[in-house]
């Protein structure tokens, strides 16, 4: 059986998506090696549910087992004031069921974010989406600087993940570097994937 990489992230207006998209690419680059694109959905204060099952279009929604099931681990999520967004943290909320069985522990896992500007909390928000997999047990891992790209980055890229620099409409496209960035974290998270689980 190929070598499963769950590529989990929100998307607002597309940004984070296109980077799970070029992560996604990275993944399956590696031969044996597959990727497994899902998103969550929007969260309200309405208790009524306000979302379809099935998403409209993009990646389906995530399936607890999914994460148990998965080898390696992606996520990803817009900065909302230097956090995640609340979409992605109150799917992490209810994964204690995981933590109590250690499902997730042992496995690699890596983040990535996009922001609307240059100094909007990048960094905060790829570090406050490892807390939790910490604590599951997770083995993290972001970018070394062994990829010549994140040297030469003006605008995202980092050390802890891959970022996008979305601008103040968020219409700004990934640019070369953050996707080969992307790439690159996606190829990392699946070979590591690869030798822990053989």
């Amino acid at each position: 059986m190929p070598t499963a990489v769950l590529v989990l992230y929100y998307s607002r207006h597309g940004a984070t998506a296109s980077m799970a998209r070029q992560i996604a690419r990275g993944v399956e680059s590696v031969a044996g090696c597959e990727a497994w694109l899902r998103t969550v959905p929007e969260v309200s204060a309405i208790h009524d549910p306000l979302a379809d099952d099935v998403p409209a279009d993009g990646a389906p929604f995530v399936e607890q087992e999914e994460l148990a099931d998965c080898d390696g681990l992606m996520l990803g999520s817009p900065t909302r004031f230097g956090n995640m967004a609340a979409p992605l943290k109150h799917l992490l909320d209810s994964t204690s069921g995981h933590w109590l069985s250690g499902a997730l522990a042992g496995k690699p896992a890596g983040v990535f974010t996009s922001t609307s500007s240059l100094h909007g909390g990048q960094e905060t928000t790829l570090l406050s989406m490892m807390l939790p997999l910490l604590h599951h047990g997770m083995l993290i891992s972001g970018i070394p600087y062994s990829e010549s790209d994140l040297v030469r980055t003006q605008t995202g890229g980092t050390p802890y993940g891959a970022s996008h620099l979305a601008g103040p409409d968020s219409q700004r496209a990934l640019d070369e570097i953050e996707s080969n960035l992307c790439r690159a974290q996606g190829q990392r998270i699946a070979r590591l994937a690869q030798r822990l689980s053989a």
